[in-house]
């Protein structure tokens, strides 16, 4: 085992979400401010989000996708971050611009995409589909980025039923994070405590049998 991946749950709507997810195990969790998604966040909702579950239990991360400067600072200044992830056509001098550690999301394992930006986290999504649709992909591809020394996180369809065979597609080195969103919502993409603490514990178990 190369180390402990890192789980990311994204999407949190609400304060009781956000414990819930940390309370689930979650290192990671997902504050969405894209224009027109249904896990949209208004700032002070966000700001409640952070204020329930402090920067020791979990990171927080912000979710942007083509978003003008003006709209990101002011989140940035408003909202106590971790880490900012972007989903959009943002260029490697976007996210330097940023005085915060980078997430960003390419379609599948594209190799001249993740060359673009080497100073981000990867996180894999579907080739084709775009972030927070829940569809799974194949995440062997990933595999040859995680090899030449990317870090990654793996994306797509991920749910408790089969992130351990995800994390097994990879290959022996385990990639850097998971990230799910829709394979642990209920209705009205509410996060569902069960889902998230099912969720966490596949990945934990997948590192036990790898150990």
């Amino acid at each position: 085992m190369s180390g402990r991946v890192r789980i990311k749950i994204c999407g949190i709507r609400t304060p009781d979400e956000g414990r819930a997810a940390v309370d689930a195990g979650a290192d990671l969790i997902g504050l969405n401010f894209v224009a027109g998604s249904p896990r949209q966040l208004e700032l002070r909702e966000a700001e409640a989000i952070c204020e329930a579950v402090s920067d020791s239990e979990v990171e927080r991360i912000a979710l942007f996708q083509d978003a003008r400067w003006d709209q990101i600072d002011t989140v940035l200044r408003r909202v106590d971050l971790t880490r900012v992830q972007f989903h959009g056509n943002e260029t490697e001098e976007d996210l330097e611009a940023i005085d915060l550690p980078a997430i960003k999301a390419i379609r599948g394992a594209d190799q001249e995409a993740a060359e673009t930006y080497p100073g981000a986290i990867l996180l894999l999504d579907h080739p084709h589909e775009g972030g927070g649709q829940g569809k799974s992909w194949d995440w062997s591809e990933a595999e040859d980025l995680i090899v030449h020394g990317y870090d990654v996180i793996v994306a797509g369809g991920l749910n408790p039923e089969n992130v351990e065979q995800a994390l097994a597609d990879v290959g022996d080195i385990l990639p850097w994070g998971v990230d799910v969103a829709t394979g642990v919502e209920g209705p009205d993409f509410a996060k569902d405590p069960g889902l998230m603490k099912a969720f966490v514990e596949a990945v934990r178990q997948h590192e036990r049998d790898e150990e």
